[in-house]
């Protein structure tokens, strides 16, 4: 049986160290880019690559996190940021952004990809996808429960990591905009301000912190979760102590190998439990979601407040873990005949080095004393070598100048060093091969002209015709206006209006009739779509199974696709219809729209974008074959949630419906209970309006040129409200004026995120 790895966060050297010397097997950091921990302390180009060949020489992995949304203008840097570590020997990078994943494994073969829990991967469907694009390990969302990871795990094979100890989100992860869209500071770009640590009453109730989860401990979960096949036990904490992550890595250590020697007696002593919570950690601790869909008791509903830390205890760890170099003991042997060169022999366990030096000369004065020489060998100084013990074997009257003895020191604690990474078969020699290749591919006239590869997608403005034929079948020369309902008065007052496609879920579509759906197709040219879930778990795909028979009757025209797991599962049944990507899809470059482009017709823009990374973006994919949208008007999801709000005020009627959260600004943002799939979306307070897009410039355009599409989502608008808002928008064709509603947010269109 191939023993678990135990993963530790690492925000600096020193936590590096401590996780190290805790007994981590791997480590993962952050660099000075794309991280998901944009506040951490963070490693420096040189401090990583130390870091990444110090591990390597004490066996361990490092996993470097490129888990953000990469925007266009940043895909550029991506090339050179990677390739000193990629040559230095990175194990792994954790990615979210697919189109960072699709480059990555073009142009740095044999290094590993895994999915970050960012990408809210949640069933085999959505892994399987992952694996053809190359992932190694996925970290799957945070919701599911062990029996489902070890569901995907025995369909795909694929290596889980799980989060084992920690703090834990309330939305799933990748799936937030709450802390964006209210403060500008993005969880996908690694800034989240946490709002779900603070108040908010329900239905004009009392205030208290529904959103604030607690701390997950699993240490009594061990034997489980290892016979469940997760591959990986990571900790969470890049943003804790040093000493905090060491502290815990130890008590995991500890138990992964007590489970190892003998399974069934198994046992977490009280001492270490205390141990684990004396380590700031909140107040409140659970399983998280392993063996719960939900419930209050996964929430720290009085204070969301960590409960401190025991000063005491964390001075006893950072001398133990923290302090002193991190080093391995050796021996050594140093050979010193005159007329010959200088030997050194460094040994550590199995492992053995021989270096020679300068020619040893014959002393015109006094030789070179024994313990001097021993002194000298000694003086492994920061390096991660400390020799325990020399030997000196010495033939005449010998004399060697200093430099050269401290050189051929040095020379044979680097090759021991280089030796120790080979032993741990962490050198990576097919990589270093391949990118030999490469240099010897862009060499020109001796000299190397260009490393860097061009990065897919072009400005050129010159369309190929057979990629504007492809589009144009689908668009027209006007501004279309798309449709999402969320009730049935919505779907009939949108289909009287000039609308070119409407969307709406399973729930809704059992309720029209067919023959009607046909009438209005062929009276009024309106497309029509099915939405999926914004979170499909295995036990959900009946739900699609469902959709598909839809589309395969021809009554509707294709569906709108919020997750991988999705996309696989009409990919795979072949559907007849258009597979349009929503927002939360996510397609910030033109790497991740050439990742889309030969799998989808269509998707809409990220709504964190400003106009400028909008035009940016549409200019790089000009001859990429997917139609851009845009959404237009309605209320942003700011969270998808398993955990279930109204569950937890003790109100759960397992019927789908809306109520109302209230933060502490009398901000009222309204919760949909999807009871089907089991998940709350929380909407923004006020709906976003980029009515702005359709203003005219003093040439007569808009900033809506190449964009075709335009989407409404409608949420808790009434059958009056629906039909003023779809008539303002129509009439924004024609001419600008203000919005009918005075409460609005133009989102990100103007500041974007960082």
């Amino acid at each position: 049986m191939k023993k678990v790895e135990l993963l530790a966060p690492a925000g600096n050297f020193e936590g590096l160290k401590g996780a190290i010397k805790a007994g981590a097997d791997a480590v993962y950091l952050g660099g000075r880019l794309f991280g998901a921990r944009a506040y951490a302390d963070n490693f420096s180009d040189e401090e990583l690559c130390e870091a990444i060949r110090l591990a390597h020489i004490f066996g361990k992995k490092v996993y470097l996190t490129i888990n953000t949304l990469v925007k266009e203008k940043e895909l550029d840097q991506l090339y050179d940021f990677l390739m000193p570590f990629y040559e230095q020997g990175l194990d792994g990078v954790i990615v979210q952004d697919l189109g960072v994943l699709k480059y990555i494994k073009e142009h740095f073969p044999y290094l590993e990809l895994h999915a970050s829990t960012q990408m809210s991967l949640s069933g085999s469907l959505g892994t399987a996808l992952m694996q053809e694009a190359g992932v190694n390990r996925i970290v799957p969302a945070r919701e599911l429960s062990l029996s489902e990871m070890k569901l995907i795990h025995e369909r795909t094979g694929i290596e889980i990591e799980a989060f084992i100890h920690g703090a834990m989100c309330y939305s799933y992860s990748g799936q937030c905009l709450f802390s964006s869209i209210l403060g500008g500071r993005s969880g996908n770009r690694g800034r989240c301000a946490q709002p779900c640590r603070l108040a908010y009453s329900v239905d004009g109730g009392k205030p208290f912190y529904p959103l604030s989860m607690r701390d997950i401990c699993t240490v009594d979960m061990i034997p489980e979760m290892i016979e469940a096949g997760i591959a990986s036990f990571k900790i969470e904490g890049r943003m804790k102590k040093a000493a905090y992550a060491a502290g815990v890595t130890a008590v995991y250590r500890k138990y992964i190998d007590l489970y190892y020697e003998n399974p069934k007696a198994y046992k977490v002593a009280e001492e270490d439990k205390e141990k684990l919570k004396a380590l700031y950690i909140r107040s409140q601790i659970s399983d998280g979601y392993y063996h719960k869909h939900n419930g209050k008791e996964m929430l720290t509903l009085n204070s969301p407040a960590y409960s401190g830390a025991d000063d005491n205890l964390l001075s006893k760890i950072e001398k133990e873990y923290i302090e002193g170099n991190l080093q391995i003991p050796a021996d050594a042997k140093i050979i010193l005949k005159v007329g010959s060169p200088a030997e050194l022999i460094l040994s550590s366990g199995d492992v053995q080095v021989c270096c020679q030096g300068e020619i040893v000369q014959q002393a015109l004065k006094s030789p070179m004393a024994n313990e001097n020489i021993i002194e000298k060998v000694q003086k492994s100084g920061n390096t991660a070598v400390d020799i325990k013990q020399v030997t000196t074997q010495i033939e005449g009257e010998i004399f060697l100048p200093v430099k050269a003895l401290n050189d051929l020191r040095r020379q044979a604690i680097c090759a021991l060093e280089n030796a120790m990474i080979e032993h741990n078969h962490l050198s990576h020699p097919k990589r270093k091969e391949y990118h030999l290749e490469q240099k010897t591919f862009f060499e020109s006239d001796d000299e190397i002209s260009s490393e860097r590869p061009e990065i897919c997608g072009t400005n050129n403005s010159e369309t190929p015709d057979i990629l504007r034929n492809k589009k144009e079948h689908r668009v027209s020369n006007e501004t279309n206006f798309h449709v999402i309902v969320s009730s049935l008065e919505q779907f009939y007052v949108a289909a009287t209006k000039q609308i070119r496609r409407i969307y709406v879920d399973l729930s809704i579509a059992k309720q029209i009739e067919d023959n009607w759906l046909l009438k209005q197709q062929k009276e009024k040219g309106i497309e029509f779509f099915l939405t999926t879930p914004y979170i499909v778990r295995d036990k959900d795909i009946p739900y699609l199974e469902e959709c598909a028979l839809l589309l395969n009757k021809g009554l509707y025209q294709g569906v709108l696709l919020r997750n991988t797991e999705s996309f696989r599962f009409f990919e795979k049944e072949e559907i007849k219809g258009e597979l349009v990507l929503d927002n939360n899809m996510y397609l910030w470059n033109r790497e991740s729209c050439n990742y889309w482009s030969d799998k989808a017709d269509e998707y809409y823009l990220p709504t964190e974008a400003n106009l400028g990374e909008i035009k940016e973006l549409l200019k790089s994919t000009e001859n990429i074959d997917l139609i851009p949208s845009v959404l237009v008007y309605g209320r942003i999801p700011m969270m998808v949630t398993a955990n279930c709000v109204r569950k937890t005020t003790g109100k759960c009627s397992k019927t789908p419906g809306i109520f109302v959260l209230k933060d502490r600004y009398d901000k009222e943002f309204p919760v949909f209970t999807d009871c089907r799939s089991c998940y709350n979306v929380i909407y923004n307070s006020v709906p976003l309006s980029f009515h702005g897009l359709f203003k005219k410039n003093e040439k007569g355009l808009t900033n809506l040129k190449p964009i075709m599409n335009c989407r409404l989502d409608f949420t808790t608008e009434n059958e009056k409200e629906t039909a003023r808002v779809l008539d303002y928008f129509i009439e924004l064709r024609d001419r600008y004026k203000e919005p009918v509603y005075k409460d609005f947010t133009t989102g990100h269109l103007k500041r974007g995120v960082e």
